[in-house]
């Protein structure tokens, strides 16, 4: 944490890139000026692991030496729709019908980038549910660690339960 707490600043601006694997990614502020650093630990004192590219993103900053850098997140909205293709198990669904799920408590079991999926156990149910790469970019992630605490909004799609929306677990508690 920073020693002079006068000199942070508050940010909205939007991921330009973030690398769970470097620790570390950059904000580019709505107001302009250099870039600023994020540091995964920042992130996680968010409750997450990870943040999409191009996700909006409210942080407070503070000045250094080497630069600009977030000390804090608070916010994070998911990135500005794309035309990437929707999940055929969504196509047919009302976006009211996933807004309105329950949110449920679950832990990531696994999740492999490279193949684009994994899985979450919520708690209290023996079944996995299963989590796509694209479901989470729609809710501001971009990859998640074993053992991560999540809310998810589940669905029951053609091969099972699976994730419409995936929050963090923080996050959700402001829902």
């Amino acid at each position: 944490m920073p020693e002079d707490l006068n000199n942070m600043y508050r940010v909205r601006g939007h991921v330009k890139w973030f690398d769970p694997a470097k620790g570390y990614g950059f904000v580019v502020s709505d107001e302009g000026g250099p870039d600023i650093l994020l540091h995964v630990n920042v992130l996680r004192n968010f409750g997450q692991s990870s943040v999409a590219d191009g996700a909006g993103i409210e942080i407070m900053t503070h000045r250094t030496d080497r630069g600009v850098q977030a000390v804090e997140v608070i916010s994070v909205d998911p990135p500005a729709r794309t035309d990437s293709m929707m999940l055929a198990d969504f196509a047919e669904l009302d976006p009211v019908v996933i807004a309105e799920a329950p949110l449920e408590a679950a832990r990531v079991k696994w999740f492999d980038k490279g193949k684009g999926f994994g899985f979450a156990n919520v708690f209290g149910r023996g079944e996995d549910v299963f989590l796509h790469i694209e479901v989470l970019r729609r809710s501001g992630l971009a990859d998640l660690q074993p053992g991560e605490a999540l809310a998810m909004r589940v669905i029951s799609g053609k091969r099972g339960r699976m994730a419409a929306q995936v929050l963090a677990w923080e996050a959700a508690l402001d829902e």
